[in-house]
């Protein structure tokens, strides 16, 4: 007969993306509150950084009855704590942490965390004290709740994300070993570190060691931390089968289980007619953007097309999106005119005032038929002259000509309704789009494509995509357009080959009649349901179960 799974009572989960929207471990944890909330039901408690002094979270409203009692107790203790509310589907309990009471025993702290588990801070600098501080004073909180507010039969678990909560995680593993711990690491700092570096990270991941990369790259303090935080959790995840190897490469440790990323679409529009209102919404303001800054009469039958992440040029493929262009402007069999964004920020200076001008003149029928100058970007940049996408343009001669039928913008900060020029969040923008586009070299699951077919627009990414990977093992072949996501094999190597088969797919498309461009999104759409929390919660409860009886088994002993 099968074992009875263990379940927690409690669960804190830390981030520093907690109330903060970073990057893709915020989507991550904020889609994924809501599944946890309806079986637990305010026994889940998310902990994150409060650095909001100036202005409040624009993701937090705070609520002194929550907790009330403890919040009392914590204060006499000296924590200095905010209980609220995330205000994401789900609404889970939050607790902001001020961490900066902590830096004046840093040094204290640093020397306890090597003597019980050689953890070496000697070589920090920059995010790895912040992050540190914030770590430690998070497992302060689980302390100081679970000593005033939570009895010894009761199941905890704590569940801490990235390298840059594992000192909280080894705190609560010396000081409170009932508590089961769980960590994932969303990409091995190391792994990031060596794509990053222009290294090629996967025909010799065998090859690498992962300490000693670390002290070749200056990144000593960070892999440490991850390095012992894998090996003293209860249960070591990570989020693909891809950043599964590069663990046991590089932190000398296989992960326990494996936790993709799912999914929550409440916020794609439920209805035909809503759905089909905000996509002709999405285009109509896109095309009235590219013809403001192109001084163009580019109609609804152009292909828009984008990608979008953070500004990792070479590790999200942003070059050879930019390649793939390039040569899409010579392609004899594209059939439609193109224009291509790049949703991703940079380090932007103001909204053209020139853009916002035309945007701003609002007769209709008004049309343009010189562009603006550097009319392929939408803000200026601090530092125009060394920006990696800009440089590229300018390399190939990219500059957005009347005769060309592919045309690409650099949209450079992030969408989230007062940008100056699109004043549209990303979500409402991302729905317009015909294909999207992902090329990613070096990317542990991948959030974007799993947005993009949530919304009915099919994807191109690569097999070096956790994502990727996964949408292959569910098609069982490598996924074609007609899928709803084309996932491009990629190497270490194979760039050129990536770029081209880039360029022939939507050369593809374009050619694709209606009937085949809907069975693309319906197939889209389809995937992307199959990814939801819902299903992939399964994976946490068995990460759950492992933490909890490895506490148990220490607690027996």
């Amino acid at each position: 007969m099968a074992k009875e799974r263990f379940t927690p009572d409690y669960i804190f989960e830390s981030s520093w993306e907690v109330c903060n929207k970073v990057g893709g471990i915020y989507t991550v944890l904020s889609t994924r509150a809501k599944t946890l909330q309806q079986v637990l039901k305010d026994k889940i408690i998310f902990i994150g950084p409060d650095f909001w002094k100036e202005q409040e979270s624009p993701y937090f409203r705070e609520d002194n009855s929550l907790l009330a009692e403890w919040q009392w107790a914590a204060k006499e203790q000296g924590l200095k704590v905010r209980v609220g509310r995330w205000t994401v589907p789900g609404e889970p309990i939050a607790i902001l942490v001020d961490f900066n009471p902590y830096f004046e025993k840093k040094n204290e702290i640093y020397g306890w965390l090597w003597e019980h588990y050689q953890v070496d801070s000697l070589h920090a600098y920059g995010d790895y004290d912040e992050a540190s501080m914030f770590s430690y004073a998070a497992a302060l909180v689980v302390e100081s709740f679970y000593k005033h507010s939570l009895k010894p039969e009761q199941k905890v678990i704590y569940h801490a994300n990235e390298w840059m909560c594992g000192l909280g995680l080894l705190y609560l593993n010396n000081k409170l070993p009932q508590i089961g711990t769980v960590f994932t690491t969303h990409a091995t700092s190391i792994g990031r570190s060596i794509a990053g570096n222009q290294k090629p990270l996967y025909d010799y991941l065998f090859a690498y060691n992962g300490d000693q990369m670390a002290g070749e790259l200056n990144m000593q303090s960070k892999h440490s931390i991850e390095k012992q935080t894998a090996h003293y959790a209860d249960c070591f995840t990570t989020v693909s089968d891809i950043t599964a190897k590069e663990c046991v490469e590089l932190l000398d440790k296989p992960v326990d289980v494996v936790l993709p990323n799912g999914f929550d679409n409440s916020f794609v529009p439920s209805t035909a007619q809503a759905f089909a209102r905000k996509r002709k919404a999405a285009r109509k303001k896109m095309l009235q953007v590219a013809n403001a800054l192109l001084g163009e009469e580019l109609d609804d039958d152009t292909l828009l097309i984008s990608t979008s992440g953070r500004y990792e040029f070479r590790n999200k493929g942003i070059d050879v999106f930019v390649e793939a262009m390039n040569r899409l402007l010579r392609d004899r069999d594209l059939k439609k005119k193109v224009v291509a964004f790049i949703e991703v920020p940079g380090w932007v200076g103001e909204p053209r005032k020139d853009l916002q001008e035309r945007l701003n003149m609002k007769h209709e029928t008004l049309k343009f038929d010189s562009p603006l100058e550097v009319p392929m970007v939408t803000h200026w940049l601090h530092n125009m002259s060394h920006d990696n996408v800009l440089s590229m343009l300018k390399y190939y001669d990219m500059h957005n000509r009347k005769d060309e039928n592919v045309k690409v913008i650099f949209l450079p900060c992030y969408l989230d309704g007062n940008d100056g020029i699109v004043n549209m969040t990303y979500y409402d923008v991302v729905l317009g789009n015909d294909l999207c586009i992902y090329p990613s070299y070096y990317e542990p699951w991948g959030y974007t494509p799993l947005e993009a077919i949530a919304f009915k627009v099919p994807c191109i990414t690569t097999d070096l995509a956790g994502f990727g990977l996964w949408a292959n093992t569910v098609f069982g072949h490598d996924g074609q357009l007609e899928d709803g996501v084309k996932v491009i094999h990629r190497t270490d190597y194979n760039y050129s080959e990536v770029a081209d088969n880039i360029k022939d797919t939507v050369a593809e498309f374009s050619n694709m009649t209606k009937k085949q461009i809907e069975t693309c999104r319906k197939n889209a759409e389809a995937l992307s349901e199959k990814a939801l929390w819902t299903h992939f919660i399964e994976y946490y409860y068995e990460a759950y179960d492992i933490a909890l009886r490895k506490a148990q088994d220490r607690m027996e002993k």
